[in-house]
């Protein structure tokens, strides 16, 4: 089991900011990472404060909706913004921001289920 938590560690999608599964207060770091991708008021409920997992579930479905907004976002950019008198120079530019925020959005997503494996693991 440890050696499957370790791999999960050397992953490129293991978030830098959470300590290897396995060490000293790591779950406490990945609460701390995850609690940083949902809503303050999400982040202080007492269940998803007792139990990491449920934070990390929330945070998947967060980070999802984010995804589907900034595709969203992304997709209706050239149709959308002439109308609103927006430049094609800041056309372009708004168009490139969303596709690397999507990007950025996927990456964490998968760090975010990386951690939710691991803490499931480390529940067991």
């Amino acid at each position: 089991m440890l050696m499957q938590l370790t791999t999960t560690r050397l992953s490129p999608d293991w978030p830098c900011q959470v300590k290897q599964p396995g060490s000293y207060d790591w779950e406490r770091s990945a609460a701390k990472w995850l609690r940083e991708l949902v809503p303050a008021r999400y982040a202080s409920y007492p269940a998803l404060i007792r139990h990491p997992v449920l934070l990390a579930r929330h945070a998947q479905i967060q980070v999802q909706q984010e995804i589907r907004v900034a595709r969203t976002a992304l997709q209706t950019a050239r149709a959308d913004l002439p109308g609103l008198g927006m430049p094609e120079s800041v056309i372009e530019h708004t168009i490139k921001l969303y596709a690397a925020e999507v990007m950025q959005l996927q990456h964490i997503a998968r760090s975010v289920r990386a951690v939710t494996r691991a803490l499931v693991e480390a529940g067991r």
